[in-house]
C-alpha cells in the first residue's frame, strides 16, 4: 500500500527561513579580532551584518538556509520539491532567487518590496573544519500566512518545515495554516527540531506538535535529548517512540537511528573522503531520507541514502553537492 493516498504533482514542500549562505574559509585569528566564539551560532543584526560581511575575504554564496538546503538536495536527487519563504527585493534576495530555481526547485514565493532586507548567514570555516556561524534574520522571519503558495501545499506528498519558524509568531502562524491544509489533503507533515537551543525556548510547543500532529521527525542527538529534557539518549528514544510515524535521530560520526513503531534501525555513516565542513549535514540527511520516504523506500534504505547524502557534503565546502547526489546514490546503493 502506497504512503500517500492521493498522486501529487511535487515530492517535498518545504517552509523555512530563506537565508543566503556566504562561507568563507578563514583562521582563528579572524574569529579572535571580530569576537566570535569559535564553532557557535549568533544572530546578529542588520549593521554587524554588514560589518563582518565587509571584513570578510571571497566567500561562496548560495540561497541557504535549513529547509532550503534540504529541498535542494531533494531536487538534485531527482525529486519534484518546492520551497517556501521570504527574501526582499535585494541583491541577496536575487541571488537566492536564481540560485535555488537553478537546481531545479519551484520557489514562487514573491520577494517583499519593504522591510528588512534578504537574510545571511556568514559561515566561517576553519582549517578544523569547524564552522562559526553569525546569522541575520531579516525578512525570512516576516514570513505571514498570506505568502504561502496553499495551492503547492495541497499538492505534496510531504510538507517539511523547520522548528527555526517557531521563533516568529508571523511565521508560527504560517506554519500552522500550511500543515493543516496539507493534512486536510491527505499529505504528511514533517519537521526538523532545528537545533537545542530552539527546543528549549520551545519545549512545549514542540511536544504538543510532536504528540499527533507531526509524520515524520527529524532531530539531533542533542535536539532530542533537549525535547525531553534527559542527559540519556536511550531515554529520550523511548519517550519519542510512538509519537510520530517515522523519526530519524542523527548521532554525527555515530551514524543514525530510524524508529518507526516497535521497529528500529541503526544506520552507519558514509566515509567519503576528509572532512572538511559539517554545514548541511543534517540537512543533506534530511533530504536524502525524505526522497527515498517519497518514493516508497524502505525505512532502513531511506536511512542509507540520507548518510550518504551527508557523508558527501561534510567533504566540501558549502551545502551544495559538488558530485552528482543521484550518480552517488546510484553507484553506493545498488
Amino acid at each position: 500500500m502506497s504512503r500517500f493516498p492521493s498522486p501529487c504533482s511535487l515530492d517535498v514542500v518545504g517552509i523555512g527561513n530563506a537565508i543566503v549562505d556566504v562561507l568563507v574559509q578563514t583562521d582563528d585569528a579572524f574569529l579572535t579580532q571580530h569576537g566570535l566564539q569559535k564553532g557557535g551560532m549568533a544572530l546578529i543584526d542588520e549593521q554587524q551584518a554588514e560589518t563582518l560581511y565587509t571584513a570578510s575575504g571571497p566567500g561562496l554564496e548560495t540561497s541557504g538556509g535549513s529547509v532550503a538546503n534540504t529541498i535542494v538536495g531533494i531536487a538534485q536527487l531527482g525529486g519534484r520539491a518546492g520551497f517556501i519563504g521570504r527574501v526582499r527585493d535585494d541583491q541577496l534576495g536575487g541571488i537566492f532567487n536564481h540560485d535555488i530555481r537553478g537546481v531545479g526547485a519551484r520557489f514562487d514565493t514573491p520577494a517583499a518590496t519593504s522591510g528588512a532586507t534578504t537574510a545571511r548567514c556568514l559561515i566561517y570555516v576553519t582549517p578544523d573544519a569547524e564552522r562559526t556561524m553569525c546569522t541575520f534574520l531579516g525578512a525570512s522571519t516576516q514570513l505571514e500566512p498570506e505568502d504561502l503558495d496553499l495551492s503547492m501545499v495541497r499538492d505534496t506528498k510531504v510538507l517539511y518545515l523547520e522548528g527555526y519558524l517557531w521563533d516568529s509568531p508571523a511565521a508560527k502562524r504560517a506554519f500552522i495554516a500550511a500543515a493543516e491544509a496539507c493534512r486536510e489533503a491527505g499529505g504528511q507533515v514533517a519537521l526538523s527540531l532545528s537545533d537545542g537551543f530552539c527546543v528549549d525556548r520551545h519545549r512545549a510547543s514542540f511536544l504538543e506538535l510532536v504528540n499527533g500532529h507531526i509524520d515524520v521527525l527529524f532531530a539531533n542527538e542533542v535536539e532530542i535529548k533537549a525535547l525531553y529534557e534527559t542527559d540519556d539518549f536511550e531515554t529520550a528514544l523511548e519517550k519519542v517512540g510512538g509519537c510520530c510515524s517515522v523519526i530519524a535521530i542523527t548521532c554525527g560520526g555515530e551514524g543514525s537511528v530510524v524508529l518507526s513503531g516497535q521497529l528500529r534501525w541503526k544506520i552507519g555513516i558514509f566515509g567519503l573522503g576528509d572532512l572538511v565542513d559539517t554545514t548541511g549535514a543534517g540537512d543533506l540527511y534530511a533530504g536524502g531520507f525524505l526522497h527515498g520516504y517519497t518514493q516508497g523506500e524502505s525505512l532502513e534504505r531511506c536511512g542509507q541514502l540520507g548518510a550518504l547524502c551527508a557523508g558527501q557534503i561534510v567533504t566540501q565546502l558549502g551545502a551544495r553537492s559538488q558530485v552528482s547526489l543521484r550518480d552517488l546514490a546510484a553507484a553506493h546503493l545498488n
